[in-house]
Protein backbone atom coordinates (compact mmCIF):
# COMPACT_ATOMS: atom_id res chain seq x y z
CA UNK A 1 0.00 0.00 0.00
CA UNK A 2 1.23 3.67 -0.94
CA UNK A 3 0.52 6.09 2.07
CA UNK A 4 -0.51 9.58 0.90
CA UNK A 5 2.55 10.89 1.63
CA UNK A 6 4.35 9.18 -0.61
CA UNK A 7 2.29 8.96 -3.41
CA UNK A 8 2.80 12.74 -3.45
CA UNK A 9 6.40 12.69 -3.57
CA UNK A 10 6.24 10.00 -7.05
CA UNK A 11 6.15 10.36 -10.93
CA UNK A 12 5.50 13.70 -12.61
CA UNK A 13 8.43 15.92 -11.73
CA UNK A 14 8.49 17.70 -15.00
CA UNK A 15 4.95 18.50 -14.45
CA UNK A 16 5.11 19.88 -11.27
CA UNK A 17 8.44 22.26 -11.86
CA UNK A 18 6.06 23.85 -14.59
CA UNK A 19 3.45 23.97 -12.23
CA UNK A 20 5.95 25.67 -9.89
CA UNK A 21 7.46 27.70 -12.44
CA UNK A 22 3.91 28.84 -13.83
CA UNK A 23 2.88 30.07 -10.05
CA UNK A 24 5.87 32.08 -9.26
CA UNK A 25 5.86 33.82 -12.55
CA UNK A 26 2.26 34.84 -12.32
CA UNK A 27 3.06 36.38 -8.94
CA UNK A 28 5.15 38.96 -10.68
CA UNK A 29 2.42 39.67 -13.67
CA UNK A 30 1.11 43.33 -13.56
CA UNK A 31 -3.09 43.16 -12.22
CA UNK A 32 -4.06 43.68 -15.76
CA UNK A 33 -1.72 40.88 -17.19
CA UNK A 34 -3.70 38.78 -14.91
CA UNK A 35 -6.71 38.92 -16.62
CA UNK A 36 -7.77 36.66 -19.45
CA UNK A 37 -10.35 36.66 -22.67
CA UNK A 38 -11.70 32.82 -22.98
CA UNK A 39 -13.93 31.91 -25.93
CA UNK A 40 -15.96 28.68 -25.42
CA UNK A 41 -17.47 28.06 -29.21
CA UNK A 42 -18.91 25.31 -31.46
CA UNK A 43 -21.82 23.80 -32.65
CA UNK A 44 -22.09 21.01 -30.02
CA UNK A 45 -24.65 21.77 -26.96
CA UNK A 46 -22.61 23.22 -23.73
CA UNK A 47 -21.45 26.74 -24.20
CA UNK A 48 -23.84 28.40 -22.03
CA UNK A 49 -24.07 25.59 -19.94
CA UNK A 50 -20.59 25.84 -19.32
CA UNK A 51 -20.72 29.47 -18.43
CA UNK A 52 -23.20 29.58 -16.16
CA UNK A 53 -21.19 26.91 -14.28
CA UNK A 54 -18.47 29.64 -14.80
CA UNK A 55 -21.12 32.17 -12.56
CA UNK A 56 -21.65 29.53 -9.98
CA UNK A 57 -17.74 28.99 -9.53
CA UNK A 58 -17.17 32.88 -9.75
CA UNK A 59 -20.17 33.93 -6.99
CA UNK A 60 -18.44 30.98 -4.85
CA UNK A 61 -15.56 32.52 -4.82
CA UNK A 62 -16.78 35.81 -4.02
CA UNK A 63 -16.74 37.59 -7.18
CA UNK A 64 -19.06 40.07 -8.81
CA UNK A 65 -20.20 39.01 -12.40
CA UNK A 66 -22.72 40.50 -15.02
CA UNK A 67 -23.83 38.45 -18.16
CA UNK A 68 -25.24 39.85 -21.30
CA UNK A 69 -27.09 37.73 -23.46
CA UNK A 70 -27.20 38.59 -27.22
CA UNK A 71 -30.42 36.79 -29.25
CA UNK A 72 -32.16 36.01 -26.32
CA UNK A 73 -34.69 37.67 -24.97
CA UNK A 74 -38.42 36.75 -25.16
CA UNK A 75 -41.95 38.24 -24.99
CA UNK A 76 -42.60 39.02 -21.59
CA UNK A 77 -44.08 36.45 -20.52
CA UNK A 78 -42.06 32.69 -21.27
CA UNK A 79 -38.95 32.56 -20.63
CA UNK A 80 -36.97 29.89 -21.94
CA UNK A 81 -33.90 30.20 -19.80
CA UNK A 82 -34.11 28.54 -16.46
CA UNK A 83 -30.44 29.67 -15.46
CA UNK A 84 -31.34 32.95 -15.44
CA UNK A 85 -34.28 32.01 -12.26
CA UNK A 86 -31.20 30.81 -10.46
CA UNK A 87 -29.22 33.80 -11.08
CA UNK A 88 -31.64 35.97 -9.47
CA UNK A 89 -32.50 34.15 -6.61
CA UNK A 90 -28.73 34.34 -6.13
CA UNK A 91 -29.11 37.57 -6.49
CA UNK A 92 -31.89 38.43 -4.00
CA UNK A 93 -29.90 36.58 -1.03
CA UNK A 94 -27.02 38.86 -1.55
CA UNK A 95 -24.36 37.20 -4.61
CA UNK A 96 -23.00 39.96 -6.52
CA UNK A 97 -24.69 39.16 -10.27
CA UNK A 98 -26.71 41.11 -12.81
CA UNK A 99 -27.91 40.01 -16.38
CA UNK A 100 -28.80 41.69 -19.07
CA UNK A 101 -31.49 39.67 -21.57
CA UNK A 102 -31.23 41.12 -25.43
CA UNK A 103 -32.88 39.93 -28.74
CA UNK A 104 -36.25 39.23 -29.72
CA UNK A 105 -38.64 36.04 -29.25
CA UNK A 106 -37.50 33.44 -31.70
CA UNK A 107 -39.41 30.38 -30.19
CA UNK A 108 -42.81 30.18 -32.25
CA UNK A 109 -45.95 28.73 -30.28
CA UNK A 110 -45.62 25.27 -32.38
CA UNK A 111 -41.98 24.94 -30.89
CA UNK A 112 -40.07 25.58 -33.94
CA UNK A 113 -37.77 28.43 -34.46
CA UNK A 114 -37.74 31.86 -36.14
CA UNK A 115 -34.58 32.51 -38.21
CA UNK A 116 -35.07 35.40 -40.29
CA UNK A 117 -34.18 38.56 -38.67
CA UNK A 118 -36.32 41.54 -38.40
CA UNK A 119 -35.68 45.05 -37.57
CA UNK A 120 -35.95 44.43 -34.06
CA UNK A 121 -33.26 42.09 -33.82
CA UNK A 122 -30.95 44.23 -34.91
CA UNK A 123 -32.12 47.29 -32.54
CA UNK A 124 -31.72 44.55 -29.65
CA UNK A 125 -28.28 43.32 -31.17
CA UNK A 126 -27.35 47.03 -30.89
CA UNK A 127 -28.54 47.53 -27.70
CA UNK A 128 -26.55 44.51 -26.33
CA UNK A 129 -23.33 46.15 -27.08
CA UNK A 130 -24.32 49.40 -25.74
CA UNK A 131 -24.88 47.27 -22.52
CA UNK A 132 -21.38 45.53 -23.02
CA UNK A 133 -19.26 49.13 -24.37
CA UNK A 134 -20.63 50.44 -20.39
CA UNK A 135 -19.56 47.49 -18.76
CA UNK A 136 -16.16 47.44 -20.10
CA UNK A 137 -15.51 51.17 -19.44
CA UNK A 138 -17.49 51.81 -16.07
CA UNK A 139 -18.57 48.11 -14.61
CA UNK A 140 -17.14 46.95 -11.13
CA UNK A 141 -17.25 43.95 -12.03
CA UNK A 142 -14.61 40.61 -11.74
CA UNK A 143 -15.83 38.44 -14.75
CA UNK A 144 -17.93 39.36 -17.67
CA UNK A 145 -19.55 37.44 -19.81
CA UNK A 146 -20.89 38.02 -23.28
CA UNK A 147 -23.07 35.13 -24.26
CA UNK A 148 -24.03 33.98 -28.03
CA UNK A 149 -21.67 37.48 -28.86
CA UNK A 150 -19.85 35.64 -31.84
CA UNK A 151 -23.05 33.38 -32.38
CA UNK A 152 -24.43 37.08 -33.46
CA UNK A 153 -21.80 37.76 -36.00
CA UNK A 154 -22.26 34.31 -37.59
CA UNK A 155 -26.12 34.92 -37.71
CA UNK A 156 -25.09 38.73 -38.94
CA UNK A 157 -27.06 40.73 -36.20
CA UNK A 158 -23.92 42.83 -35.89
CA UNK A 159 -20.42 43.27 -37.35
CA UNK A 160 -17.03 41.20 -36.81
CA UNK A 161 -15.48 44.54 -36.36
CA UNK A 162 -17.91 45.46 -33.63
CA UNK A 163 -16.71 42.30 -30.82
CA UNK A 164 -13.00 43.00 -32.08
CA UNK A 165 -14.08 46.81 -30.82
CA UNK A 166 -15.63 45.38 -27.34
CA UNK A 167 -11.78 43.30 -27.61
CA UNK A 168 -9.70 46.70 -27.91
CA UNK A 169 -12.01 48.45 -25.81
CA UNK A 170 -11.25 45.44 -22.92
CA UNK A 171 -7.87 45.98 -23.69
CA UNK A 172 -7.54 48.95 -22.60
CA UNK A 173 -9.51 48.45 -19.27
CA UNK A 174 -8.39 45.32 -18.41
CA UNK A 175 -9.64 44.99 -14.67
CA UNK A 176 -11.36 41.89 -15.01
CA UNK A 177 -11.59 38.95 -16.88
CA UNK A 178 -13.72 38.39 -20.28
CA UNK A 179 -15.69 35.70 -21.71
CA UNK A 180 -17.45 35.37 -25.07
CA UNK A 181 -19.60 32.67 -26.66
CA UNK A 182 -21.17 31.94 -29.77
CA UNK A 183 -20.72 29.26 -32.81
CA UNK A 184 -17.97 29.82 -35.62
CA UNK A 185 -14.69 32.23 -34.92
CA UNK A 186 -13.15 34.12 -38.02
CA UNK A 187 -9.92 34.98 -39.11
CA UNK A 188 -7.76 36.73 -36.23
CA UNK A 189 -10.33 36.42 -33.48
CA UNK A 190 -8.04 32.91 -32.27
CA UNK A 191 -4.93 35.59 -32.12
CA UNK A 192 -6.94 37.75 -29.62
CA UNK A 193 -8.23 34.67 -27.04
CA UNK A 194 -6.22 33.35 -24.16
CA UNK A 195 -8.34 30.47 -23.81
CA UNK A 196 -10.41 28.34 -26.41
CA UNK A 197 -12.59 25.64 -25.62
CA UNK A 198 -14.66 24.04 -28.66
CA UNK A 199 -17.72 22.27 -28.30
CA UNK A 200 -18.34 19.81 -30.83
CA UNK A 201 -21.08 17.58 -31.37
CA UNK A 202 -20.30 14.04 -31.26
CA UNK A 203 -23.76 12.80 -30.61
CA UNK A 204 -27.09 14.19 -29.76
CA UNK A 205 -30.10 12.83 -28.37
CA UNK A 206 -32.34 15.46 -30.76
CA UNK A 207 -30.94 12.80 -33.63
CA UNK A 208 -33.20 10.34 -32.17
CA UNK A 209 -36.10 11.95 -31.66
CA UNK A 210 -35.83 13.82 -28.36
CA UNK A 211 -36.66 17.63 -28.52
CA UNK A 212 -35.38 20.34 -25.94
CA UNK A 213 -36.74 20.01 -22.42
CA UNK A 214 -37.25 22.44 -19.65
CA UNK A 215 -34.16 21.64 -16.82
CA UNK A 216 -31.70 19.86 -19.10
CA UNK A 217 -31.85 22.09 -22.25
CA UNK A 218 -33.13 25.08 -21.18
Amino acid sequence: MVKIEEAKKAGGNKYKKKIKETIESYKNLSDEDKKCFHIYYGYGKGKTTCVMGLIMRALGAGLSVRLVQFDKGYEGMNEHYSELDTLRKLNSIGYDIEFFSTGCERMNEDGTFRFKNSDEDFKEAKRGLGIARDLIVNGKQDLLILDESIAAVVYHLIDKKEIEDLIDLWNKNKKFELVMTGHKLWEGLEDKADLITEMRKVKHYFDKGIPIRKGIDF
